[in-house]
């Protein structure tokens, strides 16, 4: 099954609205600070574009971590950018390998129960999309003149004999009745 624009769109504007969301406070509450508008908004640009353009069919859990965890080490990047010049050493509030393995497991582990969220979302969504698409089927040929819903022409088989109804019920039980009176 595919995805036609609008539910495209709809499925790229929470992805985007989520990884953008994560990218910010990720970036934020590991000490650094609040990126400048312009790199919110063309990083939120970007990552709709990507995520329009890759939200055609469905996607695996490890499709959307992998693309989660690539983006949100991109937009850790462009948010670090900034300062006078345009242009400052990416992530000047970090002292020590310890400060930057911290921030990186902070990253990878909001990365991935993110991505684990909206993998269950993803997978919901389309379950609910089969289960539309097969139930309006059904309503459809319940709709269709009888005409139109007959089976093509079928080869012909020999006549079927049919088994009288005592030879079918010969041993069958038949037990109807009152109940009997309590003693």
């Amino acid at each position: 099954m595919r995805a036609r624009l609008p539910l495209r769109l709809m499925r790229a504007a929470a992805f985007s609205a989520v990884c953008l969301a994560l990218a910010v406070l990720g970036h934020v509450a590991a000490g650094g600070s609040w990126p400048r508008p312009w790199a919110v908004g063309a990083a939120g640009a970007a990552v709709m574009a990507m995520a329009a353009l890759l939200a055609g069919r469905e996607r695996s859990p490890v499709a959307i971590s992998a693309g989660l965890a690539t983006l949100q080490l991109s937009l850790h990047e462009v948010f670090a950018l900034g300062g006078a010049a345009g242009i400052s050493p990416p992530h000047p509030h970090i002292r020590g390998l310890g400060e930057s393995l911290g921030m990186l497991v902070a990253h990878l582990t909001a990365t991935l129960i993110t991505g684990w969220w909206l993998a269950r979302g993803e997978s919901a969504l389309w379950a609910m999309l089969r289960s539309a698409g097969r139930r309006l089927g059904a309503m459809f040929l319940l709709l269709r003149p009888p005409s139109a819903v007959a089976p093509p022409s079928r080869p012909a088989h020999p006549p079927v004999t049919p088994v009288p109804a005592r030879a079918v019920l010969r041993h069958s039980v038949s037990r109807r009745g009152p109940p009997l009176p309590a003693v």
